[in-house]
């Protein structure tokens, strides 16, 4: 039987163009992580096998909307020896609503190294259980140290696949893809701000890279800070860690918060 994951991000077409009726979202709104995540399905579907998601870098060009099919259209903008790059433009009715493009690596032998220290919360002091509110997005066990302003969970927090993920390096990255858009808003929200935004907070860009290979069924620690706030835009940038301490990907995303 697929795995949640694989459910999520299987697509109809071929070729460079493809479509997707799984549009579930909160408030109406498409959740960003799934937009990203089925965009890098359908990058990784025009690709051979042996090349793996190296980094994406995707806009949030329009709010998607809950119900209606979004296209994906996939262009092939270089295939070299060892890099592969992917342009994917996501619309919804014929308008673009999101832009990524996506770069995958052929596996090389070389150093191994991160800079030296482990997460910053402790697994065991992580005692709030938690998950994603939504029914559709509550794939994950999640753990935090303490509540969050809404039922979200907030940063720093552990997760984990609640059920197995095939051993699919392109759908593993995707799982990594759509978790990765949980928590940042929240993380970007200016500091001292006592009221909520007027119309809601939202992405505007996200970027992910993929060190090392990302195993679901692990405990691992997804910590970010805020970094800037400056013209109703707010910029976070996190890491994911697991259980080891080792850097498995590094995440940043602006979000616009008007108050």
């Amino acid at each position: 039987m697929p795995s949640w994951i694989a459910e999520l991000v299987r697509l109809d077409g071929e070729g460079e163009n493809f479509c997707s009726t799984v549009t579930f979202g909160a408030g109406g709104r498409l959740f960003g992580g799934l937009i990203a995540a089925q965009a890098l399905a359908a990058a990784g579907a025009t690709l051979e096998p042996g090349r793996l998601p190296q980094s994406l870098h995707a806009y949030f060009i329009k709010g998607g909307r809950v119900g209606v099919d979004v296209e994906y259209v996939v262009e092939l903008t270089r295939d070299g020896k060892s890099f592969n790059t992917r342009r994917i433009t996501a619309s919804q009715d014929g308008v673009p609503i999101f832009e990524m493009l996506a770069s995958f690596h052929r596996s090389e032998t070389t150093t191994d190294w991160q800079r030296p220290g482990g997460p910053s919360v402790a697994w065991s002091e992580a005692t709030t259980e938690t998950g994603l509110p939504e029914q559709w997005a509550d794939h994950f066990e999640v753990r935090t140290a303490r509540a969050g302003l809404d039922d979200w969970p907030v940063q720093p927090m552990w997760f984990r696949s609640r059920e197995p993920i095939e051993d699919d390096p392109l759908l593993r990255a995707c799982a990594l893809t759509f978790i990765s858009d949980v928590g940042l808003v929240a993380v970007a929200r200016p500091p001292d701000a006592a009221q909520l935004p007027r119309g809601g907070a939202a992405s505007l860009d996200h970027a992910l890279w993929l060190h090392r290979p990302f195993d679901p069924q692990r405990w691992h620690l997804y910590d970010a800070e805020a970094i800037s706030h400056c013209d109703a835009r707010g910029l976070a940038r996190g890491s994911i860690l697991d259980e080891d301490g080792t850097l498995v990907a590094s995440v940043a995303q602006e979000s616009l918060w008007r108050i």
